[in-house]
């Protein structure tokens, strides 16, 4: 839909087939690039006077933020389940190639003078199990297309979702989540799982100098996601998805007092932003976009299907402008938007999706409450988790239906709420796997051919316990992967192999990195699955086929 941004007047709508993740615009262009994302993914070029389509590019999987690059005649995107950035030529579509850039690359941003893509992944792409656990950025050089750098996150920093680089192409900043996962969750309060939080990276010396916290001290502001600076480089706006509100902070300032720290990285207290910034309360639901234009904001509500608009200096109130026509939420869309929602929760600290962005995982190994504390586990996806009890590694919640509500008592520190609760089941109930980017035209490769009559043959025994059509016969069964000795050795829940090309790392512990580690060295003894006496050949083809799933 086309805005116009001095009247707020709607100019047109142009409906599309498939799933929108991106536009992007060049200055003096009457063209729109859209990536689309889902069982076709393209780009979509769109006349930007009446909103027709004049070329549809083939894309990755996953296709979304688009990045034009005015001065080279280029156009970036993210293919977020490649893992990879892929260049077009603006004006004719030619593909100029692709480079890999870690895992789930979902934002980018170019530098004024083009030269460098800043990139951030959403996920960490290690195990779970270590010390150390953290998101990584990319910085490509888009002269030799080829990654310079990753630069990694403090411990803790998951769940980047933005990217701004500053008008003087010195700072980039970098939306993400603070996560706390190294010790047992007995609160929400004062970041004690999940702070929201920049991290500013220096493109000069092409390092992380500080990771500043979003929150105050008795409320939080969950969910960084969209970010940008105004052109004069004064403001720097951040839209919460989580929160509902705007962060709008003086940058100036915010440098000053970031320059007269020691030049050292270091991650700041609830106090450091007083005097900076300002907390906005949005009335667009889900702000997923953020557009600073001169003295204006306007943030795009996800859930509303709003616009708002308002000025910086906060002295009016914001302009709402709905998009659409007003259609009826149905309960499973009303239980994404509390599934997102972190005030719901206790004082704003987190949502059901910090830990589960997508419904899916967040990398990191948690000490819930769920089963008592010092046994901390691997995030695990919640897709299918309504047809496949029980619930949790360890089996402790007999349904999903139970997990949720438990999750809002013991992980939101919320009151408890039926029908909100009754809202994310039919939320979760209705996720569906994502297109597999390891299938060849939908289908099977030969090698996962080769590998699927592996899996169902009973020498090797994958499908006794990983049945067709769920892929678990939701049993549990010790299987040699508690670390610790015990008395009895725990049983763990058989997952679902569905989707499990974008759930690593895996196991109960998030030891293994990939499913080659799960069916090597970490099926110590064949027992899951009679792995032992096949070929490194077979052991690839029986990787994907179950990367196929």
């Amino acid at each position: 839909m086309a805005i116009d941004s001095v009247t707020s007047a709607r100019i047109y709508a142009q409906p599309l087939e498939i799933e929108l993740t991106g536009v992007a615009t060049s200055l003096g262009s009457p063209r729109l690039w859209v990536t689309c994302a889902g069982s076709r993914n393209s780009v979509v070029v769109l006349d930007g006077r009446t909103g027709l389509a004049q070329a549809h590019w083939p894309a990755g999987h996953g296709v979304c933020s688009p990045v034009i690059a005015p001065k080279t005649g280029r156009l970036y995107v993210c293919n977020r389940f490649d893992g990879e950035v892929q260049a077009f030529d603006r004006d004719t579509g030619s593909d100029l190639g692709r480079v890999r850039v870690g895992r789930e690359p979902v934002a980018a941003a170019l530098t004024p003078d083009e030269q460098l893509l800043v990139v951030a992944n959403l996920p960490p792409s290690g195990r779970s199990n270590g010390n150390f656990v953290a998101c990584d950025v990319a910085i490509v050089d888009t002269r030799s297309f080829s990654v310079r750098t990753n630069i990694s996150l403090v411990n803790g920093g998951v769940r980047s979702q933005g990217v701004a680089i500053s008008p003087d192409g010195r700072w980039v900043v970098v939306t993400h989540n603070l996560a706390r996962f190294q010790v047992p969750t007995t609160q929400v309060e004062h970041g004690w799982m999940n702070d929201a939080a920049i991290s500013l990276i220096d493109l000069r010396s092409l390092s992380l100098r500080a990771t500043i916290l979003l929150d105050e001290g008795r409320q939080g502001a969950a969910n960084p996601g969209a970010v940008s600076w105004s052109d004069d480089g004064q403001w720097l706006v951040i839209a919460h998805a989580g929160s509902q509100e705007l962060s709008v902070i003086e940058t100036q300032k915010l440098l000053g007092r970031l320059l007269a720290r020691s030049p050292q990285p270091f991650t700041s207290d609830f106090a450091f932003l007083e005097g900076l910034r300002r907390r906005i309360p949005l009335r667009v639901n889900g702000p997923r976009a953020v557009v600073v234009d001169g003295e204006t904001v306007w943030v795009a509500g996800y859930f509303s299907d709003t616009l708002e608009r308002l000025e910086l200096d906060g002295r009016a109130p914001g302009d709402l402008v709905r998009l659409g026509a007003g259609a009826e939420i149905t309960e499973a869309g009303r239980g994404e938007q509390l599934f997102n929602d972190a005030t719901i929760g206790h004082k704003s600290w987190q949502s059901c999706a910090s830990c589960h962005p997508d419904g899916r995982v967040d990398g990191l190994n948690w000490d819930l409450l769920n089963d008592g504390i010092g046994n901390p586990k691997n995030t695990k996806s919640l897709l299918l988790s309504h047809r496949t009890p029980p619930s949790m590694s360890l089996g402790v919640r007999g349904t999903a239906e139970k997990a949720v509500r438990s999750g809002l008592r013991n992980i939101l520190f919320s009151r408890r709420n039926e029908a909100q609760a009754q809202a994310i089941d039919e939320y979760l109930k209705s996720l569906e796997p994502a297109p597999n980017p390891n299938l060849v035209n939908g289908q099977l490769s030969a090698a996962a051919e080769r590998g699927r009559k592996l899996f169902e043959s009973p020498e090797v025994g994958c499908a006794q316990c990983h049945p067709a059509p769920l892929f678990t016969d939701t049993r549990a069964y010790a299987v040699g992967t508690e670390q610790r000795p015990k008395r009895r050795e725990l049983e763990f829940d058989t997952p679902t192999l569905v989707e499990c090309w974008r759930t690593a790392p895996y196991l109960h512990d998030g030891s293994a990195l990939t499913v080659h580690e799960v069916l090597t060295g970490r099926n110590q003894d064949d027992r899951h699955g009679q792995t032992s006496h096949l070929t490194p050949e077979q052991i690839d083809e029986l990787a994907a086929y179950v990367l196929s799933l």
